[in-house]
């Protein structure tokens, strides 16, 4: 039989679904322990903790089938996923090389959390590959990066960071929240470890929140045992919700990618905007070498307006279609600025040095008509 299409796969997973007492829908398994069939070990127990209900299991095998990976693992948010990847990967002593414009919750973490544990990092240009081994330790075990960024929409050299990461025997992990495996699959690129916050495109609905880590079984098994003493595990109906949601992935994506860009050239024309970020724009950077690697550039676009923060924040209340709210990824648009949600964390001078200004606006387009939401961007941006 030839591949399955990433549609396909989305609605059916990898193989042949179990159909549980002839339910065409994967009943949600709402047990917290299983009785005792023999296992061997303390990881083949089935408990809830230990990710392995028969709704943990199909996600799990989905995510990988998606990413074109040799196992996957869901987690109890994106930031569980990141976490526990980290602290598996590496090592009281190790260091770490991470993608400088991170979401902010990422930089925190590598900024004031791992270092307790023994663990430093330091940020790297993405765009600049020629300057990253003057960061390069003989303790730097990994390399970190987004494939697309969050808030500035950027795209690093890809290509770049797989082979300094094998030159340098290091592992690679890239977050693909933003592209999904819609837009980029990068284990087939030659990354060891994909990142997701699920809680965004693979469910898409704004209501649950989840994580997911995929690349070789190896690596997953370890991280899964980590993960399960740590505590990070998925609730089961969450699980039921976050795989079906993910029925609806490419569909959804597609139409985000189309509206997106629609979206971002309107804006690039409009004359109360100063800046957009959006990759598939020619001015763009990274625009020409990414078109080779990604098959779309998503839904989430920033912006800046003329008028810098004062200009936005005129502007924001004045949108009736768009929710202004954090998160993203879900069917309905929101939009919010950064400065006051994802990166708050940050110092007004960290902000500045990896350009989040103050009025630098980001919109997450949904799947609502895309006339109707340039109209309300263009009623919002030309009231009196």
């Amino acid at each position: 039989m030839a591949a399955k299409g990433l549609d396909t796969i989305a609605v059916h997973g990898a193989g042949a679904e179990e159909r549980i007492a002839g339910a065409v829908v994967l009943p949600v398994f709402q047990s917290s322990t299983y009785l005792y069939s023999g296992e061997s070990s303390y990881e083949s127990l089935r408990y809830i903790r230990l990710n392995n209900t028969p709704n943990h299991r199909s996600l799990h095998g989905k995510i990988a089938a998606l990413e074109g990976a040799e196992a996957g693992l869901v987690t109890a948010s994106g930031m569980a996923a990141i976490a526990a990847a980290l602290v598996s990967v590496l090592s009281a002593g190790d260091h770490l090389l991470a993608q400088r414009t991170l979401y902010g919750g990422t930089r925190e973490l590598l900024a004031h959390e791992l270092p307790s544990l023994g663990i430093e990092c330091d940020f790297i240009d993405p765009c600049r590959p020629e300057t990253w081994a003057e960061r390069l330790r003989d303790e730097t075990r990994a390399i970190l990066v987004e494939s697309i960024s969050n808030p500035s929409i950027e795209i690093g050299d890809l290509p770049a960071v797989v082979r300094f990461a094998r030159e340098n025997q290091l592992v690679s992990l890239i977050d693909n929240t933003f592209a999904t495996p819609v837009n980029f699959r990068p284990i087939e690129h030659g990354f060891d470890l994909v990142l997701h916050s699920c809680s965004k495109y693979l469910n898409g609905h704004t209501d649950l929140v989840a994580g997911a880590v995929a690349g070789r079984r190896e690596w997953i098994e370890k991280i899964n045992r980590r993960l399960l003493l740590l505590g990070g595990c998925l609730d089961p109906h969450a699980c039921f919700l976050l795989e079906r949601g993910m029925k609806t992935l490419v569909l959804r994506v597609e139409r985000q990618n189309a509206s997106a860009l629609r979206i971002a050239e309107y804006l690039d024309r409009h004359p109360s905007v100063a800046r957009v970020n959006y990759p598939a724009l020619p001015s763009s950077g990274g625009h020409r070498e990414s078109k080779a690697l990604f098959s779309g550039y998503g839904g989430m676009l920033s912006f800046e307006l003329e008028g810098g923060a004062d200009a936005a924040r005129l502007a924001l209340p004045r949108l009736r279609i768009p929710v202004e709210a954090p998160s993203l990824g879900g069917v309905e648009s929101l939009v919010t600025r950064p400065a006051t949600t994802s990166h708050s964390a940050l110092s007004p001078a960290e902000r500045g040095e990896l350009g989040i200004r103050d009025g630098l606006i980001r919109l997450s387009v949904g799947i609502e008509s895309v006339e109707d939401l340039i109209a309300d961007l263009q009623q919002a941006l030309e009231a009196d």
